[in-house]
């Protein structure tokens, strides 16, 4: 039977999105409109890409959702707070999200701040609870993981030069080493957490750690380009702010067409990854070319 992967993605999302719902703080919890902004922003209807990935990354070393399933809502919790403050006034001020107002139209600036920030600090709490399911010592590296992808070595070091680099001539060394750390290394260590707490070999790990680092710059890349072509009623968001703000983005620096064709390159790149995982790796074969053929 051919790998059918909405119906994956169903089954996957069906069961992040209950776990997140038992996870975050009630919306009747004192501060109640904390968390409520960490619910709206949270259970806005992503694609939950990064949490499946961690999934995809268990089952292809032999493991199961089960067993991962806090530390994929702990990166899903990680990738919200970040867009909760890209989007505020002092960074990208963008006031639409997933088809909604953004949690700083809907709750005010301050909330939005804490909410982000509680949304982090709640990630690591859901990491270090993977020691119900997991051996204790794979729990400490993956939150070795997963902390040098959020801060400055990855994400956060990735948004602080794209900031630097708007409205500036941006070489292709500077733009890889955005995407790279802004977007591929929350991706790449999705997958890799995942296949860590399944018991997954050293060589194991390399392979998918490669995988993540280059389907996640193909991602990046496709949203660049959906910044340019995209249509606003599926991306959920306004399109051509890219090149509003100045942004130093792959279709800027090398036009639409071939920025397209290095997206599907590195794809057929990461896939080349997954052969020794076999047919255990579908599901992330079949990711990864959805990162790049999505609409939204």
């Amino acid at each position: 039977m051919p790998f059918d992967l909405q119906e994956y993605l169903q089954q996957r999302v069906r069961m992040v999105d209950s776990a997140l719902h038992r996870y975050l703080p009630d919306e009747e919890m004192r501060p109640q409109v904390l968390h409520r902004a960490m619910r709206y922003s949270t259970m806005s209807g992503g694609k939950r890409l990064r949490p499946v990935l961690v999934i995809a990354g268990a089952e292809a070393v032999g493991g199961t959702a089960d067993v991962v399933l806090p530390t994929a809502c702990a990166i899903e919790l990680i990738h919200t707070f970040s867009l909760i403050h890209d989007d505020l006034p002092a960074i990208d001020n963008d006031t639409l999200r997933r088809g909604r107002p953004t949690c700083h139209v809907q709750f005010g600036e301050a909330v939005a701040i804490l909410a982000g920030d509680a949304l982090f600090a709640t990630a690591f709490e859901l990491v270090a609870r993977n020691v119900e399911t997991a051996p204790a010592e794979r729990v400490v590296r993956v939150l070795q993981v997963i902390a040098e992808a959020s801060g400055t070595r990855g994400m956060v070091g990735g948004q602080m030069v794209d900031i630097e680099s708007e409205r500036k001539p941006v070489d292709a060394e500077t733009l890889e080493y955005i995407h790279r750390h802004k977007t591929a290394a929350l991706i790449r260590a999705s997958v890799v957490s995942g296949a860590i707490l399944a018991g997954a070999e050293q060589w194991q790990v390399d392979a998918l750690s490669r995988y993540g680092e280059l389907a996640g710059l193909a991602f990046q890349i496709a949203d660049d380009l959906l910044n340019v072509t995209g249509d606003p009623g599926k991306t959920g968001k306004a399109v051509g702010t890219d090149a509003e703000r100045g942004k130093a983005t792959y279709p800027a620096l090398y036009g639409v067409e071939a920025s397209r064709q290095r997206a599907y390159q590195l794809v057929k790149e990461a896939t080349e990854a997954l052969r020794p995982f076999g047919e255990k790796a579908e599901p992330l074969r079949a990711l990864a070319y959805l990162m790049v053929e999505r609409e939204g």
